[in-house]
């Protein structure tokens, strides 16, 4: 049994696996996810391509978890796609 810092590790790399299977709930619950969707979208892909940029960004994510057996951090994982959002949206109110 995996008990410990690891324990919560694999268990935040479930819920990530699980978040790739339901790529478009990661929009409604991850302002990063939203975030880099958006960005997806602006850059004129289609829906079903940008959910494929999702998905592959998150199991990049997953990879460097498992990799340093680090936890999942929201602000950690997507920082400088909602930075990057946040200036556009402030470029766009000016």
């Amino acid at each position: 049994m995996v008990t410990g810092a690891y324990a919560a590790t694999v268990r935040a790399q479930v819920a990530i696996l699980t978040v790739l299977g339901r790529q478009a709930s990661a929009l409604k619950t991850s302002p990063g996810a939203r975030a880099y969707y958006d960005q997806q979208r602006a850059r004129e892909l289609g829906h079903a391509a940008a959910l494929r940029q999702v998905a592959n960004r998150l199991v990049g994510i997953l990879h460097r978890g498992l990799k340093h057996r680090t936890l999942y951090d929201e602000a950690t994982a997507w920082a400088h796609h909602i930075q990057e959002q946040q200036t556009q949206y402030q470029q766009s109110a000016a």
